[in-house]
């Protein structure tokens, strides 16, 4: 449990007990290995605000916005399975001296500027190699291949890039074929076109923790979407107005952030998928691979990459031709960011078959999501979906 724990609460939880010191369990969640304090006050910049001017003593990943330094953060923690306390002085104690130099951020700085000159020297500069590939949840890689892995039955961990099946071979359906199938699906073309808005009530379980907390979604057609989890420390909050995305995590070091580039269009993509009848228009380039199996169900699985570098995978059950799983990929300095959706229990709601269950896990956690109502086609606020604000507490 303690493992898991590290490897999906990272940066965006690291500080969550610093202001709040009677939940010891979340002190020292996370990892930052470059320094993570914020820098003194400077005026707001005209576009995304940049690793070096919002954190101190930053020296190798520079020239990236807030929102990928902290993905990439998640990366380290993934990879490594470790948290702040593992890399940085004082970190789950009241006084962090996140901007120190102690020796494992010094290794980490060195191992960042390796991978690049790797990548650089061998795949012209793709990012081919990352701290995954070597490390795979350990701190120090293995060398030597354990006998039990050669002769026992192996763990399938999929490429990024999945290859194409020929469906006449593959026994796959064409794309197309697929995405008229999750409309049929879902209610239908009309049902679906008279789906406007809605808003739905319930929890949210955050991973590691022994309670749930309060939810709200709040969705307007085309393509707006809110998430707000009522946290004991303060609001979890991931909005999107149609333009621009947000995300605010309680007692963080960062508060609240936009995302940009690949994260943002993983945003967009997600309300695309909370009014799914523009579905098949969002990508322009699905490809079909083969078939797989995700929750105990054989799926039907389909690839399309988005603007900027995002990476979307989609898995719909061959029985019921629903949306069982959505993983979309966001680039950052070392690697790919995942976000990964699952949904069940589908049930109709004004003609439409809507998730009442949903797993939504980051980089910065998990949270299951169990709703007991929805509300459609009802008026919502158009400030719902702007920058998120913390509640007072």
């Amino acid at each position: 449990m303690k493992q898991k724990l590290f490897v999906l609460l990272t940066a965006g939880a690291c500080l969550a007990a610093l202001d709040h010191p009677s939940d010891k369990k979340q002190r020292g969640t996370g990892l930052l290995f470059e320094a993570v304090a914020f820098a003194q006050a400077q005026p707001a910049p005209s576009g995304p605000q940049m690793s070096e001017a919002a954190f101190k003593n930053i020296q190798v990943l520079k020239g990236i916005p807030v929102d990928e330094f902290m993905g990439t953060m998640g990366l380290f923690s993934a990879a490594l399975s470790v948290c702040c306390g593992d890399c940085h002085t004082g970190a789950g104690t009241d006084h962090p001296q996140w901007e120190a130099d102690p020796p494992r951020k010094r290794v980490a700085r060195r191992m960042i500027e390796m991978v690049n000159s790797i990548n650089k020297q061998n795949f012209n500069g793709r990012q081919v190699v990352t701290c995954w590939t070597c490390h795979r949840g350990a701190q120090s890689p293995a060398q030597t291949p354990t006998l039990d892995a050669i002769y026992s039955t192996p763990t399938f961990t999929p490429t990024d890039i999945l290859p194409a099946a020929n469906p006449a071979t593959a026994g796959t359906p064409p794309a197309d074929q697929i995405l008229d199938n999750y409309i049929k699906a879902l209610g239908g073309a009309d049902n679906l076109a008279k789906l406007t808005s809605y808003t739905a009530k319930g929890t949210s379980h955050l991973f590691g923790e022994a309670q749930a907390d309060a939810a709200e979604i709040y969705a307007k057609a085309p393509n707006q979407l809110a998430t707000f989890v009522h946290q004991r420390g303060g609001d979890l909050a991931r909005t999107f107005d149609g333009r621009d995305a947000w995300v605010m995590l309680p007692l963080t070091v960062v508060g609240e952030y936009p995302l940009n580039s690949s994260a943002r269009e993983g945003a967009r993509l997600d309300a695309q998928l909370a009014f799914p009848g523009g579905l098949k228009a969002f990508f322009k380039n699905w490809k079909v691979s083969y078939p797989a199996t995700v929750n105990e169900k054989d799926v039907y699985v389909l690839q399309a990459n988005g603007d900027n570098g995002m990476l979307a995978t989609f898995y719909f059950d061959k029985k019921t031709g629903l949306l069982d799983r959505v993983v979309h990929d966001a680039t950052s300095a070392v690697g790919r960011v995942p976000t990964q959706i699952d949904y069940s229990d589908y049930r109709p709601v004004a003609g439409v078959m809507m998730p009442f269950k949903y797993t939504f896990g980051w980089v910065s956690g998990q949270e299951e999501y169990v709703l007991a109502e929805y509300q459609p086609n009802i008026p919502v606020d158009r400030a719902k979906f702007d920058r998120p604000v913390q509640r007072a507490r």
